[in-house]
């Protein structure tokens, strides 16, 4: 398939622009389950207090801190804070702001860092909570009677408050210490949360102490989060639409790349690769697949790249959340594996039958419309509508299968969605009721299990279009890697000059690939410049097969065709062709004008030229006979002229051209005699020493050719002039006989 693939090279920068964007965008993403846990946690739970690092403390409060923390640290944390009285300058603005400084002073945080404050708050965490532990014990010691107990007081002969921590400054550090580890366990012990709980719990009381508006605190943090979580959601959605632009300007390039590509190789068929694939197929290759390879791109590069970055990070996020309920994310993923695995299995088979059955339709509803006035003319519509009802039925019911079994998928993953909810709930409640998990980080861990499940959903999807785009992938890469049969020489010779165009066949024969028997036998003939060398036989005798040779559209099987004698394949076919004006047995006309059309054959030519060129085809009558003239538009495939007209805008199409060598094959079928002999005199007169081969099935049209060649089951059976065929050729007598009246054939 590189054949396909190599068309991404282009597009590289932009899918690697793609990924980043996206990589950014999942981060944006996966950000917000945790912004969502810290408004529950934080914002809601400890109304917005984020860290055990208080903005303002009493002076009192603050030194008893200072008890369990070593003079280094005091000294840390003392740097960070400003003490505020009422000698200090900015006193009565701090009063609005703390009331409580009418009374007692107040340490207030300076401006820290982010950094600053959780390397201060693993320093605060502790002793606050100590503190603040201690001085409910003290304030209900009969509730607290293991905690007095376990640090060697006894509960009934406790000193006053003030006078308890005064005695605690006289224990030696490594008392205090103690007694700050003996606290901080047992809390850790109660889940691994509870320290900071507990410290921000103090660290609230304290605040309404000192009278602080904690709801302000409160509301300017969900504010605040959730500000960051509309900003991130915003800039989300600009990454969405951004790689959305860059995957549809890839795959739209890469569609148009293979395309073009596809045409230039189908350019360069000759007939043996158009009998190995037919038109419909090659239509619908062009068209059909080309559009599921470009879907696939625009989902690979939106979905494909984004659901690993997503589902990867996702994982990793939630095990940090929560690392004791990793497996029930397991269990789900293991479960969309093997479903997805299973769907797969049973739908590319479908999907390769699929696009055979495209093919079906579109040669079967071509050959309806193409024939559409012979259905007519012997009444087969309704034949015609069931052969057609048929293989659309066929198509139906495999795209019924897939869609089915598609559809199933659905339900069944968002029984695996709500049930690894319903998990995580029962789970994840248990831990809160343990104290081991907040309620946002249950929260968070939910988000990401979604997450993550939506990564492979999105992967799903894509197992739905690729199976397709694989298939049709494979289809365009089998034109693609097919190499003509019909091929240029390595070392190419150049004709003589001047060139005259005498055509000689020697011992020439040919048989149809794939065929059990020669349609030519052994042809040997001479066409010299200025004549005529016509063909004449029964239908099926290999007429038209031999003047295809000359333009190599097959190549001999054995023998040789020379053009001033030179090997035909041992020139280019460019070369080649250039000195040839071929006028098919089936006219093709292309849409535009009827002057488009002439120039063809020449892009240069002058108007004068295509005047002559109608002139000789007998052509200007009709062409004349409305007001546009030569830029009168003709309809695709010429379906806006008759038969006769399209022969003779063939012809003259030929004529403009001017080569060396004429090929008519049979152009006179669906002309009137006195048109007929009216094109044959203009001909003989105005192709002046051009080589001229002409297939007919008239005897009329070739009776003064200088040589009549008559061809029967392959080989060739008379050669001469009229006369002296008449007189050695039994074959070309009959066929005479059959079309003139006797005095004619005399």
């Amino acid at each position: 398939m590189w054949k396909v693939i190599k068309h991404t090279k282009p597009y590289l920068l932009l899918i690697f622009l793609s990924i980043g964007i996206l990589f950014g965008q999942a981060n944006l993403d996966l950000a917000l389950p945790d912004y969502l846990s810290n408004i529950v946690d934080t914002g809601i739970q400890n109304s917005g207090v984020e860290y055990a690092v208080p903005v303002a403390i009493r002076q009192n409060e603050f030194n008893r801190s200072f008890i369990f923390m070593s003079p280094e640290n005091q000294t840390f944390i003392l740097e960070e804070y400003t003490l505020v009285d009422e000698n200090s300058t900015d006193y009565d603005i701090y009063l609005d702001l703390y009331p409580i400084l009418e009374n007692e002073s107040i340490y207030v945080l300076n401006k820290v860092k982010r950094s600053k404050l959780q390397e201060m708050d693993e320093l605060l965490a502790g002793p606050i909570a100590t503190v603040f532990t201690l001085e409910l014990a003290l304030a209900n010691p009969e509730n607290a009677t293991f905690i007095w107990t376990a640090l060697g007081f006894n509960a009934s002969m406790l000193p006053p408050e003030q006078v308890f921590f005064d005695i605690l400054w006289t224990f030696p550090l490594e008392n205090r210490t103690l007694i700050t580890f003996f606290v901080t366990s047992y809390y850790s012990a109660l889940g691994e949360t509870m320290l900071n709980q507990f410290s921000i719990l103090a660290v609230r009381a304290e605040y309404d102490i000192i009278e602080m508006d904690i709801d302000k605190i409160q509301r300017n943090y969900i504010l605040r989060v959730g500000g960051l979580m509309l900003l991130m959601t915003l800039l989300s959605v600009l990454c969405t639409i951004t790689v959305s632009y860059l995957a549809s300007r890839t795959a739209a390039g890469m569609a148009r790349n293979i395309r073009s590509d596809l045409f230039n190789k189908v350019e360069n068929f000759s007939g043996i690769e158009f009998d190995k694939f037919s038109t419909a197929s090659l239509i619908t290759r062009s068209t059909n697949d080309v559009t599921q390879i470009q879907m696939a791109v625009v989902m690979i590069v939106r979905m494909v790249f984004y659901a690993p970055i997503l589902g990867i990070g996702g994982i990793i996020r939630a095990l940090n959340k929560s690392a004791d309920m990793w497996w029930l994310i397991g269990v789900a993923l293991l479960i969309l594996i093997v479903l997805i695995g299973i769907v797969v299995l049973i739908a590319v088979p479908k999907f390769n039958r699929m696009q055979s059955l495209t093919d079906r339709v579109n040669l079967v509803a071509r050959e309806g419309l193409i024939g559409m006035l012979v259905v007519r003319a012997f009444n087969r519509e309704k034949y015609e509508e069931k052969r057609f009802d048929n293989v659309n039925k066929d198509l139906t019911g495999v795209i019924l299968f897939l869609n089915r079994l598609m559809v199933i998928m659905m339900p069944f993953m968002m029984i695996v969605m709500q049930g690894l909810m319903l998990s995580i709930i029962w789970v994840g409640s248990h831990q809160v009721n343990e104290l081991t998990m907040q309620v946002g980080d249950m929260m968070a861990f939910m988000q990401y299990a979604m997450q993550i499940v939506f990564a492979f959903l999105m992967l799903t999807m894509m197992f739905i279009i690729l199976p397709r785009a694989v298939v049709s992938t494979r289809r365009i890469n089998e034109v693609l890697i097919t190499e003509p049969v019909i091929t240029d020489p390595e070392n190419p010779k150049v004709f003589p000059e001047p060139f005259r165009g005498v055509v000689e066949f020697r011992n020439v024969t040919f048989r149809y690939p794939g065929a059990k028997k020669d349609v030519l036998h052994k042809i040997s003939f001479t066409a010299q410049p200025g004549q005529t060398t016509a063909f004449i036989g029964s239908t099926g005798s290999g007429k038209s097969t031999i003047i295809n040779l000359i333009p190599r559209f097959y190549d001999t099987c054995s023998g040789s065709i020379r053009v001033d004698g030179i090997d035909i394949k041992q020139v280019t076919q460019h070369a080649l062709r250039d000195k040839i004006g071929y006028v098919p047995q089936k006219s093709s006309l292309f849409s535009g004008t009827i002057k488009s059309n002439l120039r063809f054959a020449d892009e240069d030519a002058e108007e004068e030229s295509l005047k002559l060129a109608l002139d000789i085809a007998q052509a200007t009558e009709f062409v004349s006979s409305r007001p546009e003239g030569m830029d009168r538009e003709i309809a695709q495939a010429g379906a806006n002229v008759s038969g006769g007209q399209k022969q003779r805008l063939s012809v003259a199409r030929a004529m403009v051209k001017k080569p060396p060598i004429f090929i008519f094959d049979d152009i006179m079928s669906n002309l009137d005699f006195k048109t007929d002999a009216a094109l044959r005199k203009a001909l003989k007169e105005k192709t002046g020493e051009s080589t001229v081969l002409m297939v007919t099935q008239r005897v009329s049209t070739i009776k003064e050719a200088e040589q009549i060649i008559v061809i029967d089951d392959g080989q060739i059976v008379g050669k001469g002039t009229h006369e002296e065929l008449l007189k050695t050729c039994e074959i070309y007598n009959e066929i005479a006989v059959s079309q003139l009246e006797l005095e004619e054939v005399l």
